[in-house]
């Protein structure tokens, strides 16, 4: 069993209780974010993911039942749905920079025994306390307000020669900027830069396979697409399989040893805007409003940074190459009930496949860590048996020692 070296957070609750009251009179500006995780990040959820409660029978997660209901011992995130509590948890492993092991127990993750746990409920609770009294009870304060990746909260601002300075006041942040290309420009400009919306309308499925990258290792990885938005993503590790499958409908993740996991709402929805093989085809559609934000360098290329909105969804962020017009990169987050996840997929090694032009690299980037896929061979238009975006099936019970 893999241990941490836990660094306990109860001397710091009084500490922290204590700046946010002299703070709380003090808070005048709202935090602002850009909000926009999918097959992506469901992949780095696949190798690190948060473990149910303990038992035979595993729980299963639902926006139909609450938390409560679920799962045991929940004093704090009561009455939300039971699927959101996982990505909670892990909004709280980004913030704090920690494992899931630094506040619960193995195998009985509803035990208190750790002080840091306790110590948790009662940050939640201070958290909730000051967005109540301060902000309406908009979630402008979180965990990662002041941990910021760290279990100890960050007290001294850093200093970064990439800052952007603040805005003269009075200032309008909304403001369009000038001289800028429409959406519609930008975005026909990606289907032209891919192939065109007839080759693009064309592709009906995708196999591929590669190498994904996890830190020092590799693994080998398979890929299958096929319209309408079915996903599948195979991991073989040398344990077995870990599996990433979207449906149109639902999805599912699993890894050796470890009970089938239901997406969450996010990641669903995440899922189907991975899945879609229409994409440049379908922004337009895909996204009930888009509007340009301004421009950024990626490396050595400038872009066009547009922020994009679905129901329901938080926005996400859309960068295209001012040159090239292909997407670069995209930014999206997933809300949880204690803050948003946010993830980064960058994309490159972009190659003719056919008629149409499509990236061989994807690096996939969450505060917990980051995968780098890179595709060695890809088929379009190929048969892909249904099969392949069937659930997973569960692994064999392991006899108790």
């Amino acid at each position: 069993m893999m241990r941490r070296k836990s660094q306990h957070l109860l001397a710091l609750s009084n500490r922290i209780s204590a700046m946010i009251r002299k703070l709380g009179s003090a808070f005048k500006s709202r935090l602002v974010a850009f909000i926009a995780i999918g097959l992506t990040a469901a992949l780095l959820l696949a190798v690190a993911s948060l473990e149910g409660q303990s038992g035979a029978q595993p729980p299963a997660p639902s926006p139909s039942k609450t938390t409560e209901q679920v799962f045991k011992n929940i004093q704090v995130l009561k009455g939300i749905p039971s699927d959101q509590l996982i990505p909670a948890m892990q909004f709280i492993s980004s913030s704090l920079g920690v494992q899931c092991d630094f506040c619960h127990m193995a195998g009985a993750f509803e035990k208190d025994d750790k002080k840091p746990k306790q110590t948790a409920r009662k940050m939640m609770q201070m958290m909730i306390i000051i967005n109540q009294e301060n902000f309406d009870s908009h979630r402008e304060v979180t965990c990662n307000t002041c941990h910021r990746g760290s279990p100890k909260p960050v007290a001294i601002p850093a200093i970064s020669a990439d800052a952007t300075p603040p805005l003269p006041q009075g200032l309008d942040e909304d403001q369009p900027p000038a001289n800028f290309p429409s959406v519609d420009q930008i975005l026909a400009k990606y289907v032209q830069a891919v192939g065109g919306m007839d080759a693009i309308n064309k592709i009906t499925s995708r196999s591929a396979s590669g190498k994904i990258t996890l830190g020092p290792r590799q693994f080998p990885v398979q890929i299958f697409d096929k319209t309408p938005n079915e996903s599948a993503v195979f991991t073989h590790l040398p344990n077995g399989d870990s599996a990433t499958i979207y449906n149109n409908h639902q999805g599912w993740s699993s890894t050796p040893g470890r009970p089938v996991r239901d997406m969450s709402s996010a990641d669903s929805a995440a899922a189907a805007l991975d899945a879609d093989l229409q994409f440049p085809a379908d922004a337009n559609h895909i996204f009930k409003e888009l509007r340009i934000t301004g421009e950024e360098k990626i490396g050595d290329k400038q872009t066009y940074v547009m922020a994009g909105a679905r129901e329901g969804q938080p926005p996400t962020r859309l960068y295209f190459d001012q040159q090239s017009g292909l997407l670069l990169r995209e930014v999206r987050y997933a809300d949880t009930p204690l803050g948003l996840n946010p993830t980064q997929i960058d994309y490159a090694d972009y190659r003719d496949q056919g008629a149409v032009k499509t990236p061989f690299q994807w690096t996939i980037s969450q505060p917990r860590g980051r995968s780098l896929i890179q595709i060695e061979q890809m088929q379009l238009n190929v048969p892909i048996d249904d099969s392949k975006f069937a659930k997973p099936s569960a692994p064999p019970a392991q006899e108790k020692q």
